[in-house]
């Protein structure tokens, strides 16, 4: 018989995570701690289950959210207003290194699943809270959407057009507060390795979107304008954004290109522009004044490439060695010919079958990432009562008593 090679270690292998998570921000942290080998049971309301399952049917019919973001996931089904199942999940917690919950504002503690109540009872657990605002302060009890911190943390004032704001095209304020809450999870589980002992993580989605903010905060340092709206251009370097090209219509003939340094703006001119006295141009000697004058120098290279197609533009910059990209849609995501030289898809299994997914960022030398299922709600909650010494007849009252018209 051939030999057969055991699995690689995961960094998280022997970690389990228990997670009262919808939407995105507390599913991006627990699928990022599952992707390095821990095991996550989702704790979901039977029948319906984290209300991201019906955000859309783009995927088979199933979710595109909830596809992205829950797959190596054990869904475990469970209705935490009745005290059965909350006597499951305190049994649960007792055997988990990490609980992660996005639950409403104070929720998770009106269910005695407050830290300082679990501290006492769990010693070694790490307990991370997301939420909008964080623990406490005036904003503590404000309920928080993705689109309303983007707001409230000053996101929409430097994105967009000079006349109209523009949200980030997907959900950046729980995709930040997310991975704050999956480094910070790490961190306590290091922490924990030194000391033996559990401690409490506080994220909030303002906080990790101010984080975020930092260079248009420092910007407008001391009462300075802030970063003017630039559209898809940068709002403090130029020539740096989208310019169309002659031969080509729509996006196709767009050209998205990027200069850091006066050495660059130099090869630009030359190389590019074919224009090498333009460097001198005392309108353009500096990124101060190109900024200063953008629209002069908007006309001088639209003219130019407007002569051009969208393809002689990018053999240009790319024999002068300026940064440029093409302007993507998703398909062209899709098909992208660096993923697939790379070797980054797989496949995941989905409750309506397979469907390809892109590995995690950073390429491992040392283990391979877990790529498992998206589960069905509650596809996993009998097999988990019983490791926990539920019987049968235990389980099926649980289940029965907790009937998707019950829970809904």
């Amino acid at each position: 018989m051939a030999a057969t090679t055991a699995p690689r270690p995961r960094p998280l292998d022997g970690i389990t995570v228990v997670s009262l998570e919808h939407a995105v921000a507390a599913p991006f942290c627990t699928r990022q701690l599952a992707d390095l080998g821990a095991r996550v049971v989702k704790v979901e309301r039977p029948g319906s289950g984290d209300f991201a399952r019906g955000y859309d049917q783009r995927v088979r019919g199933q979710s595109s959210h909830f596809t992205w973001l829950n797959r190596n996931k054990e869904s475990l089904a469970l209705d935490l207003k009745r005290p059965e199942a909350q006597a499951a999940l305190i049994e649960l917690l007792g055997r988990a290194d990490v609980l992660v919950q996005n639950l409403a504002p104070g929720a998770a503690a009106r269910m005695g699943l407050g830290y300082e109540a679990l501290r006492e009872r769990f010693p070694r657990l790490v307990v991370c809270d997301i939420s909008g605002y964080g623990a406490d302060g005036p904003y503590r009890d404000k309920k928080a959407y993705d689109l309303l911190i983007q707001s409230e943390a000053g996101f929409l004032s430097v994105t967009g057009t000079p006349e109209t704001p523009a949200k980030s095209g997907i959900s950046v304020a729980d995709i930040a507060a997310g991975m704050y809450a999956y480094t910070s999870v790490l961190s306590a589980l290091l922490l924990r390795g030194r000391t033996g002992e559990g401690s409490h993580v506080d994220v909030s989605m303002l906080e990790a979107m101010g984080e975020w903010m930092g260079y248009p905060m420092y910007y407008a340092f001391d009462g300075a304008p802030p970063p003017p709206r630039t559209g898809a251009s940068h709002a403090s370097i130029y020539p740096y954004g989208p310019f169309a090209t002659g031969k080509d219509v729509g996006e196709s003939g767009t050209v998205m290109l990027g200069l850091q340094n006066e050495r660059e703006w130099k090869a630009f001119c030359e190389g590019v522009l074919r224009d090498a006295a333009l460097a001198a141009d005392p309108r353009f000697d500096s990124n101060a004044k190109r900024n200063e004058h953008r629209e002069a120098l908007q006309a001088v290279i639209l003219g130019i490439f407007g002569t051009l197609s969208a393809e002689e533009v990018v053999r240009r910059l790319d024999e002068t060695g300026i940064a440029n990209a093409r302007v993507s849609d998703m398909a062209d995501l899709w098909a992208h010919p660096q993923l697939k030289a790379r070797d980054r898809w797989r496949s995941v299994g989905t409750p309506a079958g397979e469907v390809p997914a892109l590995l995690p960022p950073g390429v491992s030398s040392a283990f391979d990432y877990r790529m498992d299922p998206v589960p069905t709600v509650g596809e996993h909650t009998a097999a988990i009562l019983a490791e926990l010494g539920w019987t049968a007849e235990r389980i099926a009252a649980l289940q029965n008593d907790e009937s998707p018209e019950q829970a809904s």
